[in-house]
């Protein structure tokens, strides 16, 4: 039995200034890609990207833009070097957009336009110190949910899950004051480690409400087309060929968790047994390490990685 592949995209947390440096020195596709969105934002997004400062590219409306691209930019190199087929892509809350991209379900510059309005819409959404998200480890998906129920118990604030992102690895998101006591409750119950992420955002909780509302407007005055390879969404872990249903995921993915267990264990059960991790960091297979053991990844992060890809894609291929 051949082995199939599948492609995955990093989400906020990849970034950093320098990315992509040794790989754009022998691709110039790189740097065209950036100027094809720096074009659309206004702003040089590759200086960002290369210069920072780094509060600057941390920004989600730089961040989101700036990782979009440098994924999409490996892409076109994997590509264009090698004519591979994935069996499926996925990407982590922002990189679902670079995964329907790289589908051709969605024009590269309107992506850009539409996750820098997304980065903006979502810091729109609460005032900064209202919300925030922390990581809890060495708990039960089913342990976290009544950690979240019981701290949220009587109160009208915002409290819930936001990445269920490997086994015992899941990030809560919701109003400050209940992050802090259900990080306390965690601990109590047993957690290996309950701690603040250092974001400005709380992502994927009812708090980006009004972001959704302002997406979903933007989002109607987008082509989207049917993807030509599968993608495999973040809210209903399925794969839609309906752009309308493409569009309405996405609105739901600023408030509703990202199942990314779920997401790896379909690649499994549809046979992928190597995934490649397209983009900066190597933040996704390591999660995806501890999701199943038995699978082989890959990463592109720097010169020799990519590499390391496009020489193991060759020999797929004789």
């Amino acid at each position: 039995m051949s082995a199939k592949l599948g492609i995955v995209f990093p989400g906020q947390g990849s970034q950093s200034v320098g990315m992509l440096a040794d790989i754009a020195a022998d691709f110039p596709i790189v740097q065209e890609t950036f100027a094809q969105a720096s074009d659309v934002l206004g702003y040089d997004l590759w200086h960002l990207t290369s210069q920072g400062p780094a509060q600057e590219l941390d920004q989600t409306t730089h961040t989101q833009p700036a990782l979009l691209a440098a994924s999409y930019a490996i892409w076109r190199i994997l590509i264009s070097t090698k004519k591979m087929m994935p069996q499926v892509l996925a990407g982590h809350s922002l990189g679902e957009y670079t995964a329907l991209v790289c589908a051709n379900a969605l024009e590269f510059t309107d992506a850009i336009k539409l996750v820098a309005a997304r980065g903006q819409y979502m810091q729109e959404a609460v005032a900064t110190g209202v919300g925030a998200m922390a990581a809890i480890v060495g708990l039960t998906d089913a342990d976290v949910l009544a950690v979240c129920e019981k701290v949220k118990e009587g109160k009208e604030q915002v409290l819930s899950p936001a990445n269920f992102n490997s086994l015992g690895q899941v990030v809560i998101a919701g109003h400050k004051v209940l992050v802090e006591q259900a990080v306390e409750l965690a601990k109590q119950k047993g957690a290996k480690l309950a701690i603040f992420i250092p974001v400005s955002v709380p992502s994927h909780c009812e708090l980006m409400q009004p972001a959704a509302k302002k997406l979903a407007n933007l989002l109607e005055t987008i082509n989207f087309h049917a993807p030509t390879l599968p993608v495999i969404n973040n809210v209903e872990v399925g794969i839609t060929y309906s752009p309308d249903a493409i569009k309405e995921n996405l609105v739901k993915q600023l408030y509703k968790p990202v199942r990314w267990v779920e997401t790896i264990q379909y690649m499994i059960k549809d046979g992928v047994d190597t995934i490649i991790e397209c983009g900066p960091g190597k933040v996704l297979n390591g999660l995806n390490k501890r999701i199943d053991k038995n699978l082989k990844l890959l990463t592109t992060a720097n010169k020799s990685e990519l590499e390391i890809v496009l020489n193991h894609e060759n020999e797929r291929s004789v």
